[in-house]
């Protein structure tokens, strides 16, 4: 096994909007996240990842880049950046900025210079098409609803938007367009940050020909995704960005991967392929889609669960590496998606951080997960900010494909806002996150659920999170053991076993609300055992090849 730094951290992201406003404007800033580096060492994370932080008109919340090397003027200025950049390294915290280059906002430079003539030195910076027997070039769907072409009267052509009209895609078949990108992440990786999260990098190759993508019933628009997910050219696209830039520094680089399989995500976490270090991928996020994707959200199994999960484990355990996470920007807090978010909201907070974090690969933990924030119910769909969001409301329902209880529901349970609501600091007004107006309302439950309340607490789920970062740092096994589930056929409990030369961990988890009965299988040979952790008190004599498990129990323990 190839030891790693990487593998061997747990990473925090902070959404800065929603972290910590230090001049009372409503909106989280870099100063905010400064202020706050002493929580963050006293948790024990290694390293931050900061979603984009850039200069951005925001219509996608900073994913719509304007300018990839100034800063966003809500979050503060370069200067504060480079504060920030210095202040976490004395906090032996690592930086990993947000790179976002699939696309760029619509008003960057790049993009006015392109769409000003056909005949401009960047026209082919983006991706352009006349229009096809006056349609628009193909039928996709933009991944915000609607088309994903639109049209610009300038030069009567259409350019390509995979996601908000705002954020034309940028054309990776030219050679010059990545040579500047490549120099911008240089730039950034002089100044001192230490690696990437890369946004849906695996579109970044499209199928040059452009082909129709399928028109599944009832919908107006066509299914484009193989024609530009996992693209012919993705690889030799990575390599060469490996070979230019990140093969120079000793950085963590991770790609968010819509639609990957753990085969391919071998060709681009392999350990000789030289492109990341490991992805993200979105399969356990699927869970209970329905017709309309997240938006009729439906029933789960924990069978479904455990296979998903295990597919990859098994997948990338020889070659290549997990990221492990339940939330981030983009989903639900996951205490209100796979745990119990009202009577046994720490319980399952811990068991849930217990079942994830003992897994090979490296661990993510989203802001506010570490106290169990939980999903916010709004009245109305005018108090929700999220782009994808409100169009989804709009076009399911003008569609009258769901109705407004119905998509109220589904934005309840899996709409992104649920992760974008600011940072429970204490019990105070607007949970202590400004002294201003929020830029989204705070959760109503900030008076129950802070980090205040946490650190008081030594049973809280912060302290739970401490704990479970602080045995990594002490047990290999937990990085580096292999992964092998048992009772796959459970519908309430998830237990797995990691091994390491002559040490086993035995890690077990209902994710039940009723008690659940417990029975080590057959075959089981070990000497002596210790219990590492537990959600519950536990009687140190009690024996644990047969128990009765509380709801949302979970038990670790190391086996010799």
């Amino acid at each position: 096994m190839n030891q790693s730094w990487w593998k061997e951290s747990v990473v925090y992201q902070i959404y800065p909007r929603s972290f910590k406003d230090s001049n009372g404007d409503g909106i989280g800033d870099l100063k905010g996240i400064t202020s706050k580096l002493g929580y963050l060492q006293k948790l024990g994370i290694d390293v931050i990842w900061l979603s984009p932080i850039y200069k951005s008109p925001n219509d996608d919340n900073g994913y719509d880049i304007s300018d990839y090397q100034d800063i966003m003027d809500e979050f503060g200025t370069m200067e504060d950046f480079d504060d920030l950049l210095e202040a976490a390294h004395q906090h032996d915290i690592k930086i990993m900025m947000d790179l976002v280059v699939n696309h760029s906002s619509d008003e960057h430079s790049w993009f006015i210079e392109s769409k000003s003539s056909k005949d401009s030195s960047k026209r082919d910076w983006y991706i352009w098409k006349p229009g096809k027997d006056g349609k628009k070039p193909t039928n996709w769907e933009a991944a915000f609803k609607g088309s994903a072409w639109e049209f610009d009267e300038t030069t009567e052509e259409y350019y390509l938007h995979l996601f908000s009209k705002k954020q034309p895609d940028l054309n990776w078949e030219n050679p010059s367009l990545r040579k500047e990108i490549y120099k911008m992440m240089a730039w950034w990786l002089d100044k001192g940050i230490d690696g990437f999260r890369m946004d849906v990098i695996n579109f970044i190759s499209k199928d040059t020909d452009y082909p129709e993508g399928e028109i599944i019933e009832g919908k107006k628009y066509g299914n484009g995704s193989k024609y530009y997910m996992n693209g012919p050219r993705i690889h030799e696209f990575l390599h060469e960005m490996n070979r230019e830039v990140l093969s120079k520094y000793d950085i963590i680089t991770v790609g968010e991967a819509p639609g990957v399989t753990p085969a391919e995500a071998q060709l681009y976490t392999g350990y000789n392929r030289n492109e990341l270090n490991m992805v993200f991928q979105f399969e356990h996020m699927g869970l209970g889609d329905g017709p309309e994707g997240k938006w009729s959200n439906q029933p789960w199994k924990l069978t479904e669960l455990k296979q998903t999960l295990t597919r990859w484990q098994k997948g990338l355990e020889q070659d290549g590496w997990n990221s492990l996470y339940w939330n981030n920007h983009d989903q639900p807090r996951v205490v209100s998606r796979f745990g119990n978010d009202q009577e046994y909201r720490v319980e399952s907070a811990k068991m849930l951080a217990t079942c994830l974090h003992m897994m090979q690969g490296t661990p993510y933990i989203y802001q506010g997960e570490e106290i169990g924030m939980t999903n916010v119910a709004f009245e109305s769909i005018d108090q929700y900010k999220d782009i994808e969001t409100l169009n989804a409301y709009k076009e399911l329902i003008s569609e009258q494909r769901l109705s407004k209880e119905e998509m109220m529901q589904a934005i309840y349970a899996r709409g992104r806002d649920n992760a974008r609501t600011p940072i429970q600091w204490d019990d105070r007004k607007n949970a202590g996150f400004t002294s201003g107006t929020p830029w989204i309302e705070v959760n109503p439950n900030f008076k129950e659920i802070n980090v205040e309340q946490a650190l008081a607490n030594p049973e809280s789920t912060f302290y739970y999170y401490q704990k479970l970062i602080q045995l990594r740092k002490e047990h290999d096994i937990i990085v580096y053991g292999s992964y092998d589930l048992i009772l796959e056929n459970d519908e309430q409990i998830y237990a797995y076993t990691r091994s390491l030369n002559d040490e086993k961990l035995l890690v077990i988890c209902n994710f039940s609300i009723e008690s659940a009965t417990f029975t080590l299988p057959d075959g089981f040979i070990y000497a002596s055992s210790a219990l590492l952790i537990s959600n519950y008190g536990v009687n140190h004599d009690e024996s644990f090849e047969n128990f009765v498990m509380k709801p949302f129990e979970t038990r670790v323990y190391k086996l010799k």
